[in-house]
C-alpha cells in the first residue's frame, strides 16, 4: 500500500498548505481528500506535487506492506 504521511510532513516543513496546493498548484480538492485517505492517485498528480514542493517522490510517498 502506498501511504502519503510524508507528504504532510514535507508540506509542513516547507510551509505549504492544502489551500496552496489547490489554488496555486492545480491540485483538485477531491485529490487532496484522496491523498489524506491514502487512496489511488494518478502519476501526473505525483509529478505536480513534487514540482510544487520541489522534492523527490520519496519525500511524499512511501510503500508499506499490507
Amino acid at each position: 500500500m502506498i501511504i502519503f504521511d510524508k507528504l504532510w510532513q514535507t508540506m509542513n516543513e516547507k510551509g505549504i498548505s492544502t489551500y496552496t496546493l489547490r489554488e496555486k498548484c492545480g491540485i483538485d480538492s477531491k485529490t487532496v481528500r484522496r491523498l489524506k485517505a491514502n487512496e489511488n492517485i494518478e502519476t501526473k498528480t505525483l509529478s505536480k506535487l513534487c514540482d510544487a514542493l520541489n522534492c523527490k517522490l520519496e519525500d511524499i510517498a512511501e510503500y508499506v506492506k499490507d
